[in-house]
């Protein structure tokens, strides 16, 4: 962790705000504008939307002609464009609880540091001109965007919404977020730049951190100097430190600037709709509640797989690698949701509390567990869904002597009564034949089959997607025709579309005060704590960096090729 005084490393990656940051590659490589999809609605699903939309306009006022703009919410990538249609009212309580913010309890003022980033150009700024297109905001809401480009507001409206040829599909956003965003150039470390900027304001702000990693403790440094108005928020995305010393030295840096009631570490993971559904599954559920233990369940996988390469992230992603990518933050958190421990209430302390608990009890590896339960790998070139791909040492940006792995797997333990001898195994990988986003839950064989003519039945797996949000449990009944055999059956049902995408719904929390989904101080040092041995491990060559050609399924264990890291 570097002070705003040692500018070595930010001279190194020339302070670049205006790089791409680090949002999730199934948000940063979906195209701009997309196929709108219309859902199927229940009539008077359709009729209480309505009121409740006619109820918010009286409230706040009209914004011209912007409801004429349509929210497509399947991805957070995307941005709104026309015409309007009526939103779904199905979804989860949380769903429903973002209906009924008062527009009157929240922040009316977001500002972006870092503003000409992937992060703000595609996740974003696509989610606030959603939640203004559907009247979610208030009428006097504001963003400020801060960058380090000599731009006005036009040249940045055009930047971030260039006019395309024929029919202009993005001037319905245009609209929405023209009169709402100001741009500004500042140099983010020097605090008078940025006091300039802020002083005027007089109420609240949300300062959201759209920078890459190394300009995190500078930036929080120049606002500390710089000075925020009473009850402001600050938002941080991840990777939240380099390692468990730096993650405590950039909250000590946080809690200098603001309360830790006013600092939210976010991950947009967290506002998925399937990945909330856990907490419903699990503890609204006797049927599951009741066998969810290491007495029925074997093992539960969460696997995130990419189809994609780096795409243009080599500037982030060799440095960061697939370890401390995803399975750092977004994969943990995942594990935490699903093995915890009943929360009292689902208040921010409750649900927070039951989360470090469940990242306490995993087991820290030491040497031996690094050689023998994780396993790393990067891509050599292949074909992915009939496209060449060169090797992941041959892509633009990529330092071969870094030994960066794009596909790393780990398998934890967890030292508590309930999940003691259930293995949890996270994977992640890039280049991989096909994406899987899915957490599978493995319940133990059938004790006794009295099936005598079936040599066996296939266990019970409860299989959770997270693109498309499906859930699905598979279940043996008596097979057709033959009640003496079995045949396995699955019970499924796919979730309606997000109402909100998550980005937009993850502002919504903040701007209101919502720190449900947001990351605590010792939660995000416990992360490390877990994590940190094996990248330890890794630096010091204690497990392989093997290779998996692009295209394929990943590595095999004992056929893969070993990388000669003194060669390469």
């Amino acid at each position: 962790m570097r002070g705003a005084t040692d500018r070595g490393e930010l001279a190194d990656q020339d302070l670049a705000l205006d790089l791409e940051t680090n949002d999730e590659e199934e948000d940063r490589h979906q195209p701009v504008i997309d196929p709108v999809r219309r859902h199927q609605q229940d009539p008077t699903s359709s009729v209480a939307a309505r009121e409740r939309t006619e109820r918010r306009e009286k409230s706040i006022g009209g914004r011209g002609d912007l409801g004429h703009v349509r929210n497509d919410a399947s991805s957070a990538g995307h941005w709104p464009r026309g015409p309007a249609a009526e939103p779904c009212t199905s979804g989860t309580a949380t769903l429903r609880a973002i209906w009924q913010i008062p527009l009157t309890t929240m922040i009316r003022q977001l500002v972006i540091l870092g503003a000409t980033g992937d992060l703000t150009r595609r996740s974003l700024l696509p989610a606030v001109a959603s939640l203004l297109a559907d009247r979610r905001l208030p009428a006097d809401f504001r963003v400020t965007a801060v960058g380090r480009r000599d731009w006005d507001d036009r040249a940045y409206l055009h930047w971030l919404l260039p006019p395309s040829p024929g029919t202009d599909l993005l001037e319905p956003a245009r609209r929405a977020l023209e009169g709402v965003v100001a741009y500004r150039s500042a140099d983010l470390t020097d605090p008078r730049q940025l006091r300039a900027i802020l002083a005027p304001a007089m109420d609240p702000m949300v300062l959201y951190l759209a920078l890459p990693p190394a300009v995190f403790a500078p930036a929080i440094e120049s606002l500390t100097v710089a000075g925020l108005p009473t009850g402001s928020r600050v938002v941080i995305e991840k990777p939240f430190g380099s390692d468990l010393a730096s993650a405590r030295q950039l909250n000590e840096l946080l809690h200098g600037l603001l309360p830790e009631d006013s600092v939210y570490r976010i991950d947009h993971f967290l506002h998925k709709q399937t990945v909330q559904n856990i907490l419903g599954l699990r503890f609204a559920n006797r049927v599951f509640e009741s066998i969810w233990s290491t007495a029925h369940i074997e093992e539960i996988e969460i696997v995130w797989d990419e189809a994609l390469g780096l795409e243009g992230r080599a500037s982030y992603y060799d440095r960061a690698g697939a370890l401390l990518d995803m399975i750092q933050n977004h994969l943990l958190q995942l594990l935490a949701l699903i093995a915890m421990e009943g929360p009292k209430s689902l208040d921010p302390g409750d649900l927070r509390d039951r989360k470090v608990e469940v990242l306490r009890a995993i087991r820290r590896f030491d040497p031996s567990e690094v050689a023998t339960r994780t396993t790393r790998a990067r891509y050599t070139a292949g074909v992915v869904a009939g496209r060449a791909m060169p090797s992941y040492v041959d892509e633009p940006g990529v330092d071969p002597s870094r030994h960066t792995e794009t596909y790393a797997e780990a398998t934890f333990s967890i030292d508590n009564p309930r999940w003691a001898g259930t293995s949890f195994r996270l994977r992640t990988g890039k280049a991989l034949a096909r994406p899987r986003r899915e957490i599978l839950v493995h319940f133990h064989d059938v004790q006794q089959v009295v099936f005598r003519e079936v040599a066996s039945a296939s266990a019970n797996l409860l299989h959770l997607t997270l693109d498309p949000d499906t859930i699905t449990f598979r279940l043996n009944i008596n097979g057709a025709g033959d009640p003496f055999t079995l045949e396995t059956v699955n019970l499924d049902v796919q979730l309606a579309a997000q109402e909100i995408p998550a980005y937009g719904r993850l502002l919504l929390g903040i701007l209101d005060g919502d720190a449900t989904f947001s990351i605590r101080d010792d939660e995000a040092e416990e992360a490390w704590r877990v994590i940190e041995p094996i990248a330890v491990g890794w630096r010091e060559g204690i497990s392989p960096l093997g290779e998996y050609e692009a295209g394929s399924a990943g590595p095999r264990p004992g056929t893969q090729l070993v990388v000669d890291q003194a060669s390469r």
